[in-house]
């Protein structure tokens, strides 16, 4: 198989846990990825396990905040592999807090986190894909976004707005041979999950397993769950599936 014959894969939030997890499974697809995120360390160590075997991943360190990362991500793909097949908008922020207590840097940081820099890659990829026969995106969202819980006004307005948007666009775009989808995860068991636990003083484990006997499947999800579904998605299995979002909770309602 030659280099531009071997599909590519760009996932934003590749060093976090549900990105790592993505990551892999697309390699094990035999898919060249472009691993996107903020953290330059986190990314040169996946991309070293990664390329173990051979060149299989390109890493590409930024601020999704800054529209010229988001757009020269996507281009990245083009020009380290000869092609872009799917996009993984994975990479999100967890902001806490009542609108009260939610400052207008929370609120614009969330924002521009977790929908705009959606909006630019997309827009990048959908052109490219457009012109050259068409691909798949997976917009991670959540089922905050679907039904608002507490205290979390920022996020839950950002997650709502980027499920509305992938469907927008898997309506729009599926002419065009281009499948927009967004998956909506509860509760994942992240090291972001775990950072938050601890920041709140509470111990990681012991607040994991309380939320693991809420969830009619008897666990949350760990990031190889949410993986699977996204893979499934941009997979030919999937090939009459877009403009939806899925739900991925283990039976688990946000209340």
């Amino acid at each position: 198989m030659t280099k531009t014959e071997r599909k590519t894969a760009v996932v934003t939030g590749a060093a976090g846990g549900i990105g790592k997890a993505v990551a892999r499974r697309f390699v094990e697809r035999g898919f060249r990825v472009i691993l996107g995120d903020a953290n330059t360390a986190g990314l040169q160590a996946l991309a070293a396990d990664l390329n173990a075997s051979g060149q299989n991943v390109w890493h590409k360190s930024g601020d999704l905040r800054s529209k010229s990362y988001c757009e020269a991500l996507i281009d990245h793909s083009v020009e380290a592999t000869g092609r872009l097949d799917v996009l993984v908008n994975n990479a999100g922020i967890i902001t806490r807090g009542n609108i009260l207590e939610t400052s207008d840097e929370d609120w614009a940081r969330t924002l521009d986190v977790n929908l705009t820099a959606v909006f630019y890659t997309c827009r990048r990829a959908i052109a490219h894909m457009k012109a050259h026969g068409g691909g798949s995106i997976v917009n991670v969202a959540s089922c905050w976004g679907l039904y608002p819980g507490p205290n979390h006004p920022a996020y839950i307005s950002s997650k709502a707005a980027v499920a509305s948007l992938s469907k927008c666009l898997g309506r729009d775009h599926a002419p065009d041979g281009v499948r927009v989808n967004a998956v909506c995860p509860n509760e994942v068991n992240t090291p972001m999950l775990r950072t938050g636990f601890e920041r709140r003083g509470f111990d990681p484990d012991t607040a994991i397993e309380e939320l693991n006997r809420s969830v009619p499947l008897g666990r949350i999800a760990e990031p190889e769950d949410i993986a699977d579904v996204i893979c499934f998605l941009t997979s030919d299995a999937a090939r009459y599936v877009a403009g939806t979002a899925i739900e991925v909770n283990g039976a688990k309602p946000v209340y």
